[in-house]
């Protein structure tokens, strides 16, 4: 049995990322540029002068593999375009050869990365998710969220002075704030915030192409670990509902027919996930911008008014979602360029936020920036993140409490990145505090 295990999840990860990991690995040792900026650890390391370069080519490029911009109307269209399409990428809805392997391959862990995943469903079945879980994250609930945030802020703050002079902004703080914040918005123990953070890293594997198997084997323990937790969670919600979104959801399940089970606990899934992952990225990046460029946390201590923009400069700058892919419903055209049916398009976010016709000296990072706000690092169309409000009222709250309790802040040694390929933030943001003062 355990033998016929491993050969069915071989064969999943043959057709999700084996047969993807050979054919990029073969084009970056062709040089393609398209490749490169998916897998190259140099690239990944520091994408920025590759998407200029990528931007030198044309406003959508084909790479041989799939097309590509880094141009940030040509990005909006793609996105906001009902000629465009994410289901169409999953190997699931693929015809022939590869919907008969999957019987050999067995039945998926219930990532992000394909259906029923909001990320990777489209109208109609997207809409209808969507639709359900819109109002938890409303701007009247977020902002009745704040004041919670900021006692969360204070209480991690605490914690991380009691220990010492030094500490790890990303492990003490930057992962805990936003996973306490969703685990109470959700219903869930905020004693399993560490567990749900680590169960979190690995779904966040399955969101890159070309994973190793090493990764892809980690991707779905945690993500089966998760799923079995939901599961055993959705039975404490039925013996004792909340007023929160997850026990709306199991209502909808049991007595509204509105979702499957697997529907059900994908969703509560990602709310959790997602919850925390672009907030953890926002502020990791966030503190480390600012202790790069001291004369911007000075302006902002001097200017505090000026905090929301800067939050947006830092998501625009370090944005924590690199790229994301649509796939061509029917013929259409994209900036002048003609586009097949089934063409794949990499649209890269990060390189979009740095394009010198909406973002003048794109490569300075300015909290006074008036056009900041036009960044695309929530995505746009349909797709445009959920949690974006909750994320920008988080970031800007944790990162205000930060600089305001320890104003002298240094950086203790180099930040180490995350290994994630998609997702860009730190794994590691060391500082010494410093600290001027402790509460009374």
């Amino acid at each position: 049995m355990a033998g016929s295990r491993g050969v069915r999840r071989v064969a999943r990860w043959g057709l999700r990322h084996g047969v993807m990991r050979r054919m990029v690995r073969r084009q970056v040792r062709a040089g393609e540029l398209g490749a490169r900026l998916m897998t190259d650890p140099e690239v990944v390391a520091n994408p920025y002068p590759f998407y200029e370069e990528l931007r030198s080519r044309g406003r959508l490029v084909d790479t041989g593999m799939f097309h590509a911009t880094v141009d940030h109307e040509a990005c909006t269209q793609v996105l906001r375009s009902t000629d465009f399409g994410v289901g169409g990428r999953m190997p699931e809805n693929l015809p022939g050869v590869v919907r008969a392997a999957l019987a050999i391959g067995g039945s998926w862990a219930l990532g992000p990365a394909q259906p029923p995943s909001m990320l990777a469903s489209d109208p109609p079945d997207h809409t209808r998710y969507r639709k359900l879980v819109t109002r938890a994250f409303s701007a009247k609930k977020v902002a009745a969220l704040r004041s919670r945030t900021e006692e969360i802020a204070t209480e991690l703050l605490d914690a991380m002075a009691a220990k010492g002079d030094r500490a790890d902004l990303v492990k003490d703080y930057a992962a805990l704030l936003p996973a306490t914040v969703i685990a109470e918005m959700l219903g869930a123990p905020v004693s399993m915030r560490e567990q749900f953070l680590e169960w979190g890293e690995g779904a966040a594997l399955s969101l890159d192409a070309g994973l190793s198997y090493a990764d892809f084997r980690r991707s779905e323990r945690d993500i089966d670990a998760l799923h079995a937790w939901m599961l055993d969670h959705f039975e404490r919600i039925r013996r004792e509902p909340g007023e929160d979104i997850l026990s709306a959801l199991v209502t909808a399940h049991d007595e509204g027919g509105t979702l499957t089970e697997d529907e059900l606990s994908s969703i509560a899934m990602l709310l959790l996930a997602a919850g925390f992952e672009t907030t953890v990225n926002l502020v990791g990046s966030g503190a480390a911008l600012l202790l790069d460029h001291p004369d911007q946390l000075t302006l902002l201590h001097a200017e505090p008014e000026r905090w929301p923009v800067a939050i947006d400069e830092m998501l625009r700058f370090e944005s924590p979602v690199q790229r994301t892919g649509r796939v061509a419903e029917r013929d259409t055209e994209v900036a002048g360029v003609p586009v097949k049916r089934g063409t794949f398009v990499i649209t890269h976010l990060g390189g979009a936020n740095r394009d010198p016709a909406i973002f003048p000296d794109p490569h300075r990072f300015d909290v006074t920036r008036e056009e900041s706000h036009r960044h695309l690092a929530f995505s746009q169309g349909i797709h445009f993140c959920l949690g974006a409000s909750l994320a920008r009222m988080e970031g800007e709250v944790a990162l205000r409490a930060l600089v305001d309790r320890f104003p002298d802040m240094r950086g203790a040694g180099a930040p180490v990145r995350r290994r994630t390929k998609l997702l860009r933030g730190y794994e590691s943001v060391p500082v010494e505090l410093h600290r001027a003062s402790v509460p009374a």
